[in-house]
């Protein structure tokens, strides 16, 4: 099975959702986005977003970890239905990341990916490559994160 036929273009799929503590903002900030609003709650207070709120890399670091964890589940759902599951391979990369407001202490980032399109490489027989919608939405409804992603897929050798 491909992708494209499991989610036809415009199939939107829940990927889970992340919750957003201090603790966890201020930690992965101070490893990888060390910026007074993510590392300080007090000097956060004095920037344009007025308190501590995650590195934008946080979040998509999260929406990542929800792909993977979504299509680990998915892959063994298909095996238990006797169905061959798209073997995906790594991401070529994304494009037009946007980070649409802040995410705050306490905030719960709900993750999804839309199916858009799905072409073979010509440069590259064999593999397939997948773009899909990326989005983070807030507790609110309001969306945080949006970038398009790639994935590339390998074809089985009998084309099926």
């Amino acid at each position: 099975m491909r992708m494209l036929d499991l989610y036809p273009a415009g199939t939107r799929f829940a990927l889970g959702s992340a919750t957003f503590s201090a603790e966890d903002i201020v930690r992965f900030a101070e490893k990888f986005d060390p910026q007074p609003f993510h590392v300080d709650p007090e000097a956060a207070k004095n920037y344009v977003f007025g308190a501590l709120c995650a590195s934008g890399w946080h979040t998509c670091a999260c929406w990542m970890r929800c792909f993977i964890d979504f299509w680990r589940n998915e892959t063994k759902r298909l095996v238990a239905e006797g169905i061959v599951p798209p073997n995906l391979g790594p991401s070529p990369g994304f494009a037009e990341l946007q980070w649409l407001k802040p995410v705050y202490v306490g905030d719960v980032v709900s993750y999804s990916l839309t199916s858009l399109d799905s072409r073979p490489l010509a440069s590259r027989p064999g593999l397939i490559l997948n773009t899909g919608l990326a989005e983070g939405l807030n507790q609110n409804g309001e969306p945080v994160l949006r970038f398009k992603s790639n994935i590339l897929e390998f074809v089985p050798e009998d084309g099926a």
